[in-house]
């Protein structure tokens, strides 16, 4: 659905996301900008802002200064409120307050939330959008509550609930922003509850909102046949069971590659016991998934595991959700077309049922433009921040691209060392990642984007592979 504006342009449901997530981030750029917004009482500079701004509300975790030390509570709370409608998404956000202000929600709405959540049709979009809402804050606050209790004996009662309520917020929107001091996880590398309260978040959020749906649904009926109720049969959709099957395999390998590769690193796990080993182990692989805390120092890695973390934070999570990066559905995608490819058949299936050309088009798409993408961002960086330190070679300047393009907030050290066009083109590369590469292009194109193809040529074979 189109909107014209002056009869000059039309804007569809890209361009108002694209333009909505741009108004919130300058909000917050401004909001961070001022004097209030730092402990030191003195602005930060506006590209710093900008960065932090964009870092939250893309929920990527990258920061050019200490989140800890350097803003006040004024800023933390901004960066939180931020982080908070990057993760859900403005629009969404703006649907509910219309809802709860009894306001009716138009057919441009269902089909701006529709796009928000890259879903396939926008009938029950207002009561998708108020589970995903109520069960967002039902498992942040859980969350919240299991981090309390085990910060506030060390840090009191007010700042442990806040960090308790600020770290579950930042876990499920896979935004990776840690108020804990200079080194995120890693004092608490060791410490079960954290980990693994982190952990969950960080799956859920991943997971996407479609999926937690079809698993709350799916709980329900496995319970309702345990308690001999009568219920209408459920089957969970293709995409939930190829997200979970992807996500199950992504992490375990990530875990067990992890664990094999730093395992006699004397700056990463050797000094951990076996059941340590294996909790860092799954935790790094976990927060690949565009989560951005870690419990092991990333500039420690061997470049066996850096090399597996840029191969990961690309994958990044499944779509509908607060992850980032190509997504694991999408790889899932291409990897059933090539079984198909060596199968020999013509048609590509998953758990019985047919995926669409179409789809696989699109996977194609998105996967082409991530690598382009990365590529380039790249290419400018090892130019832009030559001699940016000999500590930093051209693997960190990759895994600094591919942690804003996934919007997973890891780093090797690279981010506060960044020039002013180094910060830009990651503040870019974080913001295309948030919304997708294909989000954007719609975004910044105008016309007549709705016309269909109505003159097919003569098909011809071409030689490929």
């Amino acid at each position: 659905m189109n909107f014209k504006i002056k009869g000059l342009f039309k804007f569809t449901p890209a361009h108002i996301i694209v333009f909505s997530f741009f108004i919130v981030t300058l909000t917050g750029a401004i909001l961070l900008n001022l004097p209030i917004a730092s402990q030191n009482g003195q602005s930060i500079g506006f590209i710093d802002a900008l960065f932090t701004s964009t870092s939250a509300v893309c929920v990527t975790g990258l920061v050019t200064v200490n989140t800890f030390y350097h803003w006040s509570l004024f800023g933390k709370i901004v960066i939180l409120m931020l982080i908070q409608i990057g993760g859900l998404g403005f629009m969404s956000l703006f649907t509910i307050i219309l809802v709860v202000l009894g306001k009716k929600i138009t057919l441009r709405g269902r089909i701006l939330i529709q796009e928000s959540f890259n879903l396939s049709n926008f009938k029950g979009m207002v009561m998708f959008l108020k589970k995903i809402v109520k069960g967002t804050f039902l498992i942040e606050g859980i969350g919240a509550i299991i981090l309390s209790i085990r910060f506030i004996p060390e840090y009191g009662f007010k700042s442990g609930i806040f960090k308790g309520i600020f770290h579950s917020v930042s876990a499920f929107c896979n935004a990776g922003f840690d108020i804990l001091g200079d080194n995120s996880l890693v004092p608490y590398e060791t410490d079960y509850v954290i980990n693994l309260t982190i952990m969950t978040l960080i799956i859920l959020g991943g997971l996407g909102f479609t999926v937690l749906l079809d698993l709350n649904k799916y709980f329900k009926y496995k319970i309702s046949k345990i308690r001999h109720k009568k219920t209408e049969l459920f089957v969970m959709s293709v995409h939930s069971k190829l997200a979970l099957t992807m996500t199950g395999i992504l992490i375990l390998l990530g875990a067990v590659l992890t664990f094999i590769i730093e395992y006699k690193n004397p700056d990463t796990l050797m000094h951990l016991r076996l059941d340590e080993k294996i909790l860092a182990s799954t935790f790094q692989s976990v927060t690949l998934r565009t989560a951005g805390f870690d419990s092991i120092g990333q500039a420690d890695l061997n470049y066996g595991s850096k090399f597996l973390a840029i191969i990961l934070m690309a994958i990044g999570g499944s779509p509908g959700g607060t992850a980032g990066g190509i997504k694991t559905v999408t790889i899932g995608t291409l990897i059933l077309a090539v079984i198909s490819v060596i199968k020999g058949k013509d048609s590509i299936t998953a758990f019985k049922k047919t995926i669409s050309i179409s789809t696989v088009q699109k996977a194609l798409s998105v996967t082409m433009m991530m690598m382009m993408l990365i590529f380039t961002a790249t290419i400018i960086l090892t130019i832009t921040e030559k001699g940016i330190g000999i500590d930093f070679g051209f693997i960190d300047v990759l895994y600094e691209v591919v942690s804003a393009l996934g919007t997973v907030g890891l780093t090797t050290g690279v981010t506060p060392s960044l020039s002013f066009i180094g910060k830009v083109v990651i503040i870019l590369c974080m913001f295309i990642g948030r919304l997708g590469p294909i989000t954007i292009v719609l975004g910044l194109t105008f016309g007549k984007l709705d016309k269909k193809n109505v003159i097919h040529y003569p098909e011809e074979k071409i030689i490929v592979g």
